[in-house]
């Protein structure tokens, strides 16, 4: 396992809920990573540990490798991948994600 990819593991088993995003919670720089978090927000979402990506091409790759996802934004939650933001979405619509949030 290389640095990025041990540090990419203790990121997300060590806080409850990480956001691998382009930008940061307060000024997300693409509307999938701006979704992501006013979802995050909006079901009630406490200590949201965010990454922004943009500062480090090294973990832009390296998330993608870990989740074996190709796109940016990527939810952890509990050390768990969530998925995007289209599957937040859905996942909010249904009141999934904020059972998840509150497990």
């Amino acid at each position: 396992m290389s640095d990025v990819q041990a540090w990419i593991k203790e990121t997300v088993t060590s806080n409850p809920v990480v956001l691998f995003m382009k930008g940061t919670a307060q000024f997300p720089q693409c509307g999938f990573s701006g979704r992501a978090i006013q979802l995050l927000k909006t079901s009630g979402a406490e200590n949201i540990v965010t990454i922004n990506v943009l500062e480090d091409p090294v973990v832009r790759q390296g998330i993608k490798d870990y989740s074996n996802w190709p796109t940016i934004p990527q939810l952890y939650v509990n050390g768990e991948f969530v998925g995007g933001s289209d599957i937040m979405n859905e996942m909010f619509e249904s009141g999934e994600l904020q059972t998840l949030l509150k497990a």
